[in-house]
């Protein structure tokens, strides 16, 4: 309310204008509000490492389950070499290996990758093996990023990718004894392989047949 005085004219505001409004805040808001900002134990987030061991027990599953399912394929991702070069003369390849086999336990996750001696499915792959001297050796896995990786690592290997219905379609090897000649001198600082390392890496078939 507003009125007019004095012989100017100004407009001054009414008593009733002055008096300050009731701020009206509804009452349902405020028991939502006070039960965001109290959580029960129940009600607290879930532990990142649970989370992640499940997301890895998931996905160590996954390849067998794929494989299972009839008519679906998996894709693999591999590097190939001369298994002389790989397995005996490679300064760096069993030691990533072994790093990622103690990471993969440490997490509770299953191996998805592989080494297959002589695996068969060179046999699609003629302008690989023109290039390659035999026997030869193959890392496999699902995981493409990390194959990329070990080419880079490795550099002088070869890589590609096929896709199989079954593990052990992708797995499938020749039988190879494979033998490497001692060097008579060792000058490296680091200790020579141990025969038989890659063992641990073989197709289950593989191993078995090897115990």
């Amino acid at each position: 309310m507003w009125s007019v005085t004095g012989a100017l004219g100004v407009a001054v505001p009414t008593a009733a204008a002055c008096r300050p409004k009731p701020l009206l805040v509804s009452a349902t808001l405020l028991p939502k509000q006070t039960k965001k900002f109290h959580l029960s134990p129940q009600q607290q987030p879930v532990s990142l490492t649970s989370h992640f061991s499940s997301s890895f027990r998931t996905a160590a599953t996954s390849v067998e389950q794929q494989s299972d399912n009839k008519g679906e394929s998996t894709k693999y991702y591999f590097l190939v070499a001369n298994a002389k070069f790989m397995l005996d003369e490679e300064e760096h390849f069993q030691e990533q290996l072994f790093e990622r086999l103690r990471y993969y336990g440490e997490n509770d996750k299953e191996l998805d990758f592989w080494l297959v001696i002589e695996p068969k499915f060179l046999d699609k792959f003629p302008k690989i093996t023109q290039r390659l001297r035999r026997p030869a050796v193959a890392l496999v896995s699902t995981n493409g990023p990390w194959i990329t990786f070990m080419k880079l690592r490795l550099d002088r290997v070869l890589a590609d990718s096929f896709e199989a219905t079954s593990l052990d379609e992708a797995l499938a090897f020749t039988p190879t004894t494979l033998e490497f000649d001692k060097p008579k001198n060792w000058v490296a600082p680091y200790p020579k392989y141990e025969p038989g390392w890659w063992e641990t890496f073989l197709p289950k078939a593989k191993q078995e047949s090897v115990a």
